[in-house]
């Protein structure tokens, strides 16, 4: 009932341990509480909070327009209704170094078991769109530095993710990799990467785990678990496929109304009430006030 009764310092623990023992962990985007706690029912090992998501979810592009604080809210709101790890897009970590260093000590108040920093220049743009800038290596360093002092919880997973593959190519985001590893990084988000041999490369060049962003309609090839887990990938995210999936089928619902003006036909595509009310646990409230549930769903 309510919230997730795992402490955020547990939830960090659990990941590192899962990722120091090799295992491959899946993170689905949640584009809400509610789907974070349907990707928990599902099986998965955490969630993932996409700054694209949150920026759409608030009908803005992901051009860096949202703030720390919106950001690290709606993390919150997520984090805490799913007994999972969260990791989330910090973006470029919101400012100067020491800005960096406050976003991770605020996404940890907020309960999130981990955040990536990029390396693109503000106004950053999707890692999957041509026109992309880096910032130089120094400052790039200094970014996870910056985050790697800030944090005060050890567990908490600090990932450098680069862009640079888009700029300058493989060598030079495997070089930067290396050098944002040198300077702290826990694990490495190299965006991106055309195909498995491009994985394999970078997950061969560092000592660190390797995120994979399977994300539709981008740069990268559609690869499953096993592939990935065949390259060398330890983290694995599909960070809009749930909002994308989500808003396709409220277009085609909202067409269906237009056409026929009535949703009879799609009831077969709807989460159930009784789905609904059994995923946020309605019954369980029943034991604060017996007047809350005191029914029953027919189906």
């Amino acid at each position: 009932m309510l919230y997730s009764t795992t402490p955020a310092s547990e939830k960090r623990r659990i990941l590192r341990e899962r990722l120091a023992a090799g295992e491959l962990v899946r993170f689905p985007g949640a584009f809400n509480p509610l789907s974070a706690r349907l990707i928990e029912r599902k099986g998965y090992e955490g969630v993932y909070i996409s700054g694209a998501v949150l920026a759409a979810d608030l009908g803005l592009p992901d051009i860096g327009l949202t703030t720390l604080t919106e950001v690290a809210g709606r993390g919150q709101q997520i984090a805490r209704m799913t007994e999972l790890p969260a990791i989330i897009d910090a973006d470029t970590g919101f400012g100067e170094p020491m800005n960096v260093a406050r976003t991770i000590q605020t996404l940890e108040d907020a309960g999130l078991a981990g955040a990536h920093i990029e390396d693109q220049v503000n106004p950053k743009r999707c890692g999957h769109l041509d026109g992309k800038s880096v910032v130089d290596a120094d400052t790039a360093r200094g970014r996870i530095r910056a985050a790697v002092d800030g944090r005060r919880d050890p567990n908490f997973l600090v990932m450098a993710r680069t862009d640079i593959r888009a700029v300058d190519g493989l060598d030079a985001a495997i070089d930067r990799a290396k050098a944002l590893v040198d300077a702290g990084a826990d694990a490495v988000f190299p965006e991106a990467m055309r195909d498995l041999s491009e994985f394999e490369a970078m997950a061969s060049a560092l000592d660190v785990p390797i995120l994979a962003n399977m994300t539709e309609f981008g740069k990268s090839e559609l690869f499953t678990v096993e592939q990935l887990r065949g390259a060398g990938v330890q983290i694995v995210i599909w960070p809009v496929s749930l909002l994308r999936i989500a808003m396709g089928a409220a277009g085609r619902g909202l067409d269906t109304l237009t056409d026929e003006g009535h949703l009879t036909s799609k009831l077969g595509e709807m989460q159930h009430r009784a789905d609904l009310y059994d995923l946020i646990d309605y019954e369980g409230y029943n034991r604060f006030d017996t007047s809350v549930f005191d029914f029953t769903v027919d189906r």
